[in-house]
């Protein structure tokens, strides 16, 4: 019987693979190397059941031992009470450093001013300064007329109070009022050579425009340390409507990695946990050993992340008190 013809398709394609571009890991964290600085960001509840997961948040995220803990500020400042109950009782029933969202939408430098002096009081000794959103249904951001106009004046007005320390916002693709992207950093200049320590950048997913974005900061002169914010995406659609008010861009590539998955909560986290530790990592292998994480209060994917970095309960600890 004649040879049959041999189907050349499995070579071509093992040839293919074989000529294919070759990517080698990611490296990992050396062994001595201390785990990354950690910080994480909590909204204040608004009802009871909210105010348990918000609990059960903390908790759970408590043994990483952060270096501080932060309690967002409503838009317009509609969530002051709730922010300065929360960050209070961080203080008085935790080990955890609070640091409170001030803003200056809404009220006057004396009535902003009443609220840093009440922190500081609490025994708060960080505070994130930001200009604040507009309230709920003006279009633009309008100075109060005798409240702080900008982040950089409330962060001179917060130096004149008390020695607080003090983050502000970084924008790695530039705030949607910014005139431009010159503007925007020089804006972040004024904010720090008013006295803020750090920034904390708004969350982005393409690793490059973060790093891209600390290539300016250092060419302008900018010392202070530019964390990178990182949010674990739990609802893509969400965060799809969230980044165009916010001006984070969200690639195609991530969009399809969620494509289909509306209904499907489970692998959607898996998916989540996925891209959120490739982001790190990348950060990590290009020598960020600091990150913010938006938790949106759930705190699964932010410890499974932190994890990943390598961060323990014991080793976080540890660390926490040899920095002390």
């Amino acid at each position: 019987m004649p040879d049959q013809p041999v189907d050349n398709q499995p070579a071509s394609v093992l040839a293919r693979w074989a000529a294919g571009p070759r990517f080698s890991a990611l490296p990992g964290r050396p062994d001595g190397l201390a785990p990354p600085k950690l910080s994480f960001e909590f909204f204040p509840p608004k009802t009871e059941a909210l105010e348990a997961q918000l609990w059960s948040c903390i908790r759970r995220l408590e043994p990483l031992a952060p270096r501080f803990v932060s309690v967002t500020y409503g838009a317009g400042g509609t969530t002051r009470e709730r922010t300065h109950a929360t960050v209070a009782r961080i203080a008085r029933e935790t080990t955890l450093t609070p640091a409170a969202h001030l803003t200056c939408v809404g009220a006057s430098r004396a009535e902003v001013d009443a609220v840093a002096r009440a922190y500081w009081e609490a025994g708060v000794r960080h505070i994130v300064a930001l200009r604040g959103d507009p309230p709920a249904g003006a279009s633009r951001y309008e100075p109060h007329s005798e409240g702080y106009a900008f982040a950089a004046d409330l962060v001179a007005g917060l130096r004149a109070i008390a020695p607080f320390e003090i983050s502000v916002a970084a924008y790695p693709e530039t705030h949607p009022a910014a005139l431009s992207p010159d503007a925007d950093l020089d804006n972040l200049r004024r904010k720090i050579d008013a006295g803020a320590t750090r920034a904390i950048t708004q969350y982005f997913f393409e690793t490059d425009a973060y790093l891209r974005f600390l290539d300016r900061c250092v060419a302008a002169g900018i010392t202070v340390p530019i964390v990178p914010g990182i949010l674990p995406v739990t609802n893509f659609a969400q965060v799809v409507k969230f980044s165009a008010m916010c001006g984070a861009s969200v690639p195609p590539w991530l969009a399809r990695l969620f494509e289909g998955l509306d209904d499907d909560p489970e692998t959607r986290r898996m998916v989540a946990a996925v891209a959120a530790a490739e982001q790190v990592r990348l950060l990590q292998a290009s020598g960020i050993d600091e990150f913010h994480f938006y938790t949106l209060n759930r705190p699964d994917l932010t410890y499974a992340i932190a994890h990943i970095l390598g961060v323990r309960p014991g080793v976080a600890a540890a660390v926490t008190t040899e920095a002390a």
